[in-house]
C-alpha cells in the first residue's frame, strides 16, 4: 500500500469540498442553459412515458389476446409497440442532441475559467507544481466534469420510469407493488456504502495519471539532455516505474468499484425471488391475472436497472466529482502575490526604491533581509555576485512575479502592491538568460508585446538592435519560422529577437537577466548594441556576467548572501581592491582576454577568406 500510494500526495493547493459545495458550482454552470435543459428533463419525461407505455400495453394485450386472439388484435398490439418505440427514439434523440450541445459549452466555459485562473497564477504557483499536473487538470478532467451531467440525466430518465410503472403497479396490486418497493432501502444502502471509497480511489487514479503526465512532459522537453548522456534507459526506467504505480492504483479503483455489481446482483436475486413467489401466488388464486403478472416481472427487470444503475452512478459520480474537485481546487488556489488596490498607471519615470524589505522563496530560506537599494529614473544599474547572492530575485521583484514578505517596494514613489498590474507591466521590459519563443515566425515574436503594431514598426524595432544587420543572417528574414521554443534559431538570435521584442513594446524599465552569458563574442557585440539602444533613457536593471554589459553601468551593486556590500562605478570599485576587484580580477578579465583573442581570430579569418 506504501508504495501504491507513494508520491502521489495531494497538491498544497487542493482542499476538499463537500458533495453539496461541488454539486451547487457544477449546477452554477448550467444555470445559463436552463431552457435547453428543461427541454432535455422534458424529453427525458416523454421516453420514460415511452418505455413504460410499451410495457403496459404489452401487459394489456396479453389479457386481451388471451380472451380474444384475433388477427386484429395481434396488428394492433404490433402497431401500438411499434409506435411507441418510434416516439421512444425521438424523444431520446432530441434530449441527446440537446444534452451533447448543454455539455460541450459548459466544458468548454469550463475550460475557459480554469484556463484563466492559471496564467494569473503568479510564478511561485510555477515553480511549486509541474506544468504536466497543471495540464493534466485542464484537459482531462474537464472532460470526466461533464460526465457528472451525462450520469444524472441517465438517472434521471430511470427513475422516472420506475415512478410511473409503479403509479400503475399500485392500481393492479397494491400488495406486490409494496413488495417491490420494499426491496428499495437494501438496494440504495448497498450503492451509497461504496460513496466514500469510490471518492478516495478515484482521487488517487487522477493523481497517478497527472503524475505520470508531468514525467513524460519532463523528458521530452530535456530529451536532448538525456540523450546526450544516454540516459534514455534511465527516462523509461522512471516511466515503468510510475506506470506500474498506476496500474497498481488503477487496479485497485477497478476492484473497488466493480466490486459493487456481484453485490447488487446478489440482491437483485433474492428480490426477484420473493416477487415471483409471491406473484405466484397471486396469479394461482386468481387476485392477478397472466398479462398482470408479466407485467409484474418486466417491471421488477426495469425497476432494479435503474437501482444497479445508482451502483454504477455512484462510481461514476464520484469519478466526476473527483475531477470537478480538482478542477476547482486550481481556480480557488489563492494568489501568493495580492495587490491592496489597482491604482491605475498612466506613465512611469522609472524610479525604483526597496526600503527594508524582505524576501524569501520557501519559510526556511530568507533571500533578501532588510535589503536597501534605491535606483533613480533612467539610470542603469548592473548587479553583480557569485550564484545565489539575491541578484535575480531583485529583478523577479521589481516586474512583481513574487510577493515580498515584508518592508516596501516603491515604484515612482507609489507601493507597488497597489498598482494596476497589468497596466504596471506594460511599463516593463524583461529579457531572459534563455528567451522564450513562441511558435510561428521571428516577425510574429517581436510583434508579441504590441499584437496591433505594424509591420513597418515591427521592422523598425529589429531595425534598431544592431542596425539590423542580424536579420541578413536569417534565411527568411522577418518571415523565418522560428520553431518550437525557437529551436531553429542560435541562443543570440534568439536574444536579438528578445531584444527586438522589448524595443517595439518601449518600457519605462528594462530588466536584462544574463542575457550575454550564453552566446559566442560576436553575437554578444550585437546584442550590446541592442543594450545600448534599450538602455537609452530608460531605467535598466541589468545582471550580468559579462565584462562589457557591467563596463557600460552608471553604477555597479555588488551583492553577497541578499545584500549589497559593495556599490560605485567600474573605475571606482577597482580602486578600493575590495569584492568587485576580486571578480574582476579572477572572472571578468578574463574574459576580457578571451573575447579580444576571438575578435584577433575573427579578424585574421576574414582577411585570410578575403586573401
Amino acid at each position: 500500500m506504501g508504495f501504491i500510494l507513494d508520491g502521489l500526495e495531494t497538491e498544497t493547493y487542493d482542499r476538499n469540498y463537500s458533495d453539496r459545495e461541488l454539486l451547487r458550482r457544477i449546477i452554477s454552470y448550467f444555470r445559463p442553459y436552463a431552457p435547453q435543459m428543461f427541454l432535455v428533463a422534458v424529453m427525458i419525461t416523454l421516453n420514460s412515458v415511452a418505455g413504460s407505455g410499451s410495457t403496459i400495453l404489452l401487459a394489456n394485450s396479453i389479457d386481451l389476446l388471451i380472451r380474444d386472439p384475433s388477427l386484429k388484435n395481434t396488428l394492433l398490439m404490433a402497431g401500438g409497440v411499434l409506435l411507441l418505440g418510434v416516439l421512444a427514439w425521438l424523444f431520446n434523440y432530441v434530449r441527446q442532441l440537446y444534452s451533447a450541445r448543454v455539455v460541450g459549452d459548459v466544458v468548454l466555459r469550463l475550460r475557459e475559467d480554469v484556463f484563466n485562473a492559471t496564467i494569473q497564477h503568479d510564478l511561485s504557483f510555477f515553480d511549486e507544481h509541474p506544468s504536466g499536473k497543471i495540464v493534466s487538470r485542464i484537459t482531462s478532467d474537464t472532460q470526466d466534469f461533464s460526465n457528472v451531467v451525462t450520469l444524472v440525466m441517465d438517472l434521471l430518465s430511470q427513475v422516472l420510469l420506475v415512478v410511473l410503472l409503479s403509479a400503475w403497479l399500485f392500481s393492479i396490486n397494491v400488495w406486490l407493488t409494496l413488495i417491490l418497493l420494499g426491496m428499495t432501502p437494501v438496494a440504495v444502502t448497498i450503492a451509497l456504502s461504496f460513496r466514500r471509497v469510490a471518492r478516495t480511489v478515484t482521487q488517487r487514479a487522477r493523481r497517478v495519471t497527472a503524475k505520470i503526465n508531468a514525467q513524460i512532459q519532463e523528458s521530452i522537453s530535456g530529451i536532448m539532455v538525456a540523450k546526450s548522456f544516454r540516459q534514455e534507459h534511465a527516462i523509461y526506467a522512471t516511466f515503468d516505474a510510475n506506470n506500474q504505480q498506476a496500474y497498481q492504483v488503477g487496479l485497485r479503483r477497478g476492484l473497488t468499484l466493480n466490486t459493487i455489481f456481484p453485490v447488487m446482483g446478489l440482491a437483485s436475486g433474492l428480490g426477484v425471488a420473493v416477487l415471483v413467489y409471491a406473484s405466484g401466488l397471486a396469479t394461482r388464486s386468481g387476485a392477478v391475472s397472466p398479462g398482470n403478472f408479466y407485467l409484474f416481472m418486466r417491471a421488477v427487470g426495469s425497476y432494479w436497472y435503474p437501482l444497479m444503475s445508482i451502483s454504477s452512478f455512484w462510481s461514476q459520480f464520484q469519478d466526476g466529482l473527483s475531477a470537478a474537485e480538482r478542477v476547482f481546487a486550481l481556480i480557488d488556489r489563492e494568489p501568493k502575490v495580492v495587490q491592496l488596490a489597482n491604482e491605475p498607471v498612466d506613465r512611469l519615470e522609472g524610479h525604483i526604491e526597496f526600503r527594508h524589505l524582505n524576501f524569501s522563496y520557501t519559510e526556511n530560506e530568507v533571500v533578501l533581509p532588510d535589503f536597501n537599494l534605491e535606483i533613480r529614473p533612467k539610470e542603469t544599474v548592473a548587479l553583480v555576485g557569485h550564484t545565489g547572492a539575491g541578484k535575480s530575485s531583485v529583478a523577479r521583484l521589481v516586474a512583481r512575479f513574487y510577493e515580498f514578505q515584508g518592508g516596501q517596494l516603491l515604484i515612482d514613489g507609489r507601493d507597488i502592491r497597489r498598482l494596476d498590474l497589468q497596466q504596471y507591466r506594460r511599463h516593463i521590459g524583461l529579457v531572459p538568460q534563455e528567451p522564450f519563443l513562441f511558435s510561428g515566425t521571428v516577425r510574429d515574436n517581436i510583434r508579441y508585446p504590441r499584437p496591433d503594431a505594424s509591420d513597418e514598426e515591427v521592422l523598425a524595432a529589429a531595425q534598431r538592435i544592431s542596425n539590423g544587420d542580424w536579420l541578413a543572417d536569417l534565411p527568411n528574414g522577418l518571415d523565418t519560422d522560428v520553431g518550437e521554443r525557437g529551436a531553429n534559431l542560435s541562443m543570440g538570435q534568439r536574444q536579438l529577437v528578445a531584444l527586438a521584442r522589448v524595443v517595439l513594446k518601449d518600457p519605462a524599465i528594462f530588466i536584462l537577466d544574463e542575457a550575454t552569458a550564453s552566446v559566442d563574442p560576436f553575437t554578444e557585440a550585437q546584442i550590446q548594441e541592442g543594450l545600448e539602444t534599450i538602455m537609452r533613457d530608460r531605467t535598466a536593471i541589468v545582471i550580468a556576467h559579462r565584462l562589457s554589459t557591467v563596463k557600460h553601468a552608471d553604477r555597479i551593486i555588488v551583492m553577497e548572501n541578499g545584500r549589497i556590500i559593495e556599490e560605485g562605478t567600474h573605475d571606482e570599485l577597482m580602486v578600493r581592491g575590495g569584492h568587485y576587484a576580486e571578480l574582476y580580477n579572477t572572472y571578468f578579465r578574463h574574459q576580457s582576454l578571451e573575447y579580444i583573442e576571438s575578435l584577433d581570430e575573427r579578424v585574421f579569418n576574414v582577411a585570410e577568406s578575403e586573401t
